[in-house]
């Protein structure tokens, strides 16, 4: 009887590992056929997250909150034409001018490694630069052919981002007036001790994260832009805009955006890439330790290897959307059960 029960124990614990993994990957499947449509879900849902701020601010003057939603919906509309028609051309013509440039600045590069190869050549020092100079030729032959067939596919790249950008506006329109409804109804499925401390830590981290994250990458924008334009860096606007908008990917996203831009100024001057590491490396310490403590604070709470391995496996599954939205997921998940574990534990 006993080795029957031990050899049932042992055939349930031996499935239950197949069984959970078939299930992850089913899971994965279908998240992956539905991707866009729950990219363009999420999205809508963290511009409500942040337009909430704005709607309770109107509703606290008196108006109700059809009204209040009405006129927050308007002001980002006039925003967002505002931003097409004098920062988005000019993002979008830096961009075609780097483009066309970057082969320039590959060969360039050759030939100052060429240079260089060759000034240690007449010292007799053992450096050889033929692999990198192999390299960059191949980069250049590479990037050519991107020009050309991104060219081609721009126009509909542009039209189907139109397209998306609406229907986000339109889903957070209606997410901001029946959204309580939807979050309530789908909160209500779960029992009361899991049902408050998940609701509670799912509006704190998305909340203040979201928020913080784009006030600090606005601060980046606005604070290296000038920086740029004084010291004569090549598309100063497109560059602070690349750095601010990495700043939306926390503790990686700031190097990651700071070292391609010193990457691409490399290319052209190693002076003026050297300037341009400094200035945004100092913005950056000056972000991190004044700004970023009084925004973010330690809400999140979770360990910073936990975040990082959020990050990656966020990116694995959903790409650039799941590593913004890796972090707060994973101070959600946390709270919540530190909530119930601190809910259930007896008085002392």
């Amino acid at each position: 009887m006993r080795r029957s029960a031990s050899l049932q124990r042992l055939l349930i614990y031996g499935l239950s590992g197949p069984i959970i993994a078939l299930n992850f990957w089913l899971l994965y499947f279908i998240f992956r056929l539905f991707l866009h449509p729950i990219t363009i879900v999420s999205v809508a849902a963290i511009l409500a997250f942040l337009l909430n701020y704005a709607v309770k601010f109107f509703e606290r003057v008196a108006l109700n909150r059809p009204q209040a939603v009405t006129i927050v919906l308007l002001l980002t509309l006039t925003l967002l034409i505002v931003l097409g028609v004098t920062l988005v051309p000019i993002v979008i013509d830096q961009t075609i001018q780097l483009l066309d440039r970057i082969p320039n600045w590959l060969a360039t590069s050759q030939a100052n490694l060429d240079s260089l190869e060759a000034i240690a050549k007449k010292r007799r020092l053992p450096l050889d630069l033929t692999v990198v100079s192999n390299q960059i030729n191949a980069n250049i032959q590479s990037m050519v052919q991107q020009l050309a067939s991104a060219a081609v596919g721009f126009a509909g790249t542009v039209l189907s981002g139109l397209l998306d950008v609406i229907l986000v506006v339109v889903l957070a329109f209606y997410m901001l007036l029946y959204g309580d409804r939807v979050w309530f109804g789908l909160f209500n499925f779960l029992p009361a001790y899991i049902r408050v401390p998940l609701r509670t830590s799912l509006q704190r981290n998305f909340h203040y994260f979201f928020l913080s994250q784009l006030l600090l990458a606005v601060f980046m924008v606005a604070i290296m832009t000038p920086i740029f334009l004084v010291l004569k860096v090549p598309f100063a606007l497109l560059f602070a805009i690349v750095i601010g908008i990495s700043q939306l990917i926390p503790f990686i996203g700031a190097t990651l955006g700071i070292g391609l831009v010193t990457l691409l100024v490399l290319l052209q001057n190693w002076w003026l890439a050297v300037q341009v590491a400094v200035a945004a490396i100092v913005v950056q310490q000056i972000k991190d330790n004044l700004l970023s403590p009084k925004l973010l604070g330690d809400f999140i709470g979770v360990n910073p290897i936990w975040i990082f391995v959020a990050i990656l496996m966020g990116f694995e599954i959903a790409g650039l959307l799941g590593t913004l939205v890796a972090v707060p997921i994973a101070g959600t998940i946390k709270g919540t059960f530190d909530a119930i574990k601190n809910s259930t534990l007896p008085d002392q």
